[in-house]
């Protein structure tokens, strides 16, 4: 599959918080750095996402914001 998004970045799935309609997923891309991402439930079994499965945070957005202390 081809993607026009340019951050695609490989992960482990390291945890799946499940609410009522959606699911926080957190995958781990290296050691202590995480990425989350919620989605919905539907998603999540579509895809087969479970802790220890590899999978990629997909990344496009048209807006990055940054801050300091």
């Amino acid at each position: 599959m081809e993607l026009s998004a340019r951050n695609v970045i490989k992960g482990t799935v390291k945890a799946i918080d499940t609410g009522a309609i959606n699911v926080e997923v957190t995958i781990e891309i290296a050691p202590g750095q995480e990425i989350t991402s919620i989605l919905t439930k539907k998603s999540c079994e579509r895809l087969g996402l479970a802790v220890g499965k590899e999978a990629y945070a997909i990344i496009k957005a048209s807006n990055v914001m940054l801050g300091t202390d």
